[in-house]
């Protein structure tokens, strides 16, 4: 089914988020400064961002399983090579390399769902393949954690090669020797980006992305830095936010399928945008359940957002060009995490020498508030006055 193969896949690139809780242990092995590690989100989601919209376009002419079943292979080989990484840079060059397979299933995944069901499903079959997405992210922060405090930080690398595994074995059984390019295929042109109703959901998706990623570089720091937890508590807790979004994912689908994207998006923000706003009232003797509540609640509005974000963005595209329109849509995102991380690193930075940590990190995450609550704004706005053009399903 191609709907589970976009799951497996998702679920897979979700499993990155081991990697944040193991922050403090990289810095401490590779003697960095905390902001330094910045650069392996950067190097790892830049590298998708673009290989996800040119994936998009391959799946276009070769069939989306094919290149789906490229990054598995990709990824697999990484994840065995961060074995032997002797310093920082090498990590960093090899992040690089992950990145291209994680595009290569981001960028061809979402037309795997909407080829294969009719327009009036479309919701549905991308909420379930985001569930995989966020249930990645969710139970990988434990799992991290977990495997730090046992083998240190190459563990949160090193336990998803078995899974890459199994994830092609899927992707051999489920996806046929049929699977190739469909349709009349046309290369995609700029005209076909410059639009508004692309602009406007990709838009979206850059500014929400942006907001939610100083919860994904600082909150670890928050947890196990500034209040002392272990990394498995540390974990728990922050594996919170990517559970509220598989949790919500589903929901946003259902509601998209039902209501059409605009209403769904934005409820969304605006819950995003409260629970930034709660985690920036975090402090040192914050209530942990009341800090679990806040970053749940940022994860969920995040999830209910999404799946109609995506599935706006990918109903402005024709049946044949599906394949671009996934790509532009995590495109989209992916620059959103890259200036999120960045910009969040910055503002921290800036204030976190002078003020300390907790007065820089509820200012970092009052911007992200006021980011994605913008966003909620603008997603008011109609993003076109005409009927956009809906995905036919596979023949």
């Amino acid at each position: 089914m191609p709907v589970l193969l976009a799951a497996a896949g998702f679920l897979l690139v979700g499993l990155d988020g081991s990697v944040n809780i193991s922050f403090p242990a990289m810095v401490a092995a590779f003697h960095v400064h905390p902001t330094t590690v910045r650069w392996v989100i950067i190097c790892y989601v830049g590298t998708y961002a673009f290989t996800a919209f040119a994936a998009g376009v391959l799946a276009d002419r070769l069939g989306p399983g094919r290149v789906v079943r490229a990054g598995l292979l990709l990824s697999f080989v990484c994840f065995i090579a961060y074995a032997m990484v002797p310093s920082f840079g090498a990590l960093l060059a090899l992040r690089v390399v992950q990145g291209v397979g994680g595009g290569l299933i981001y960028g061809a995944a979402p037309a795997l769902v909407t080829l294969s069901l009719p327009p009036g499903r479309h919701g549905w079959g991308l909420g379930w393949a985001s569930f995989g997405l966020g249930l990645g992210l969710g139970v990988s922060p434990l799992i991290g954690g977990v495997l730090v405090n046992a083998f240190g930080w190459k563990g949160t690398f090193l336990y998803r090669a078995p899974v890459a595994l199994l994830m092609m074995a899927l992707a051999a059984r489920r996806v046929g020797p049929r699977d190739g390019g469909h349709g009349a295929w046309r290369m995609v042109a700029p005209a076909d980006i410059f639009r508004r109703p692309v602009l406007h959901a990709g838009l979206l998706a850059f500014l929400a992305s942006s907001a939610q990623f100083a919860v994904w570089l600082l909150a670890p720091f928050y947890l196990v830095s500034e209040r002392g937890l272990s990394p498995g508590m540390g974990g728990s807790l922050f594996m919170l936010t990517p559970l509220g979004t598989a949790v919500a994912a589903p929901l946003g689908g259902r509601a998209t399928d039902r209501w059409g994207p605009r209403g769904p998006m934005v409820l969304g923000l605006a819950a995003e945008a409260a629970g930034l706003l709660l985690v920036a009232r975090c402090g040192a003797s914050t209530p942990l359940p009341l800090v679990g509540a806040a970053l749940g609640l940022a994860g969920f509005g995040l999830g209910v957002f999404q799946v109609p974000n995506i599935a706006q963005g990918m109903a402005a595209f024709p049946a044949r060009q599906q394949g671009a329109a996934g790509g532009f849509a995590f495109l989209s995102r992916t620059l959103g995490v890259v200036v999120g991380v960045q910009s969040s690193a910055w503002l921290f930075g800036s204030r976190a020498g002078v003020l300390g940590f907790l007065p820089a990190f509820r200012f970092t995450f009052d911007v992200a508030a006021a980011v994605c609550a913008a966003a909620a704004f603008l997603a008011l706005v109609p993003a076109s006055r005409r009927p956009p053009h809906a995905a036919e399903p596979r023949a």
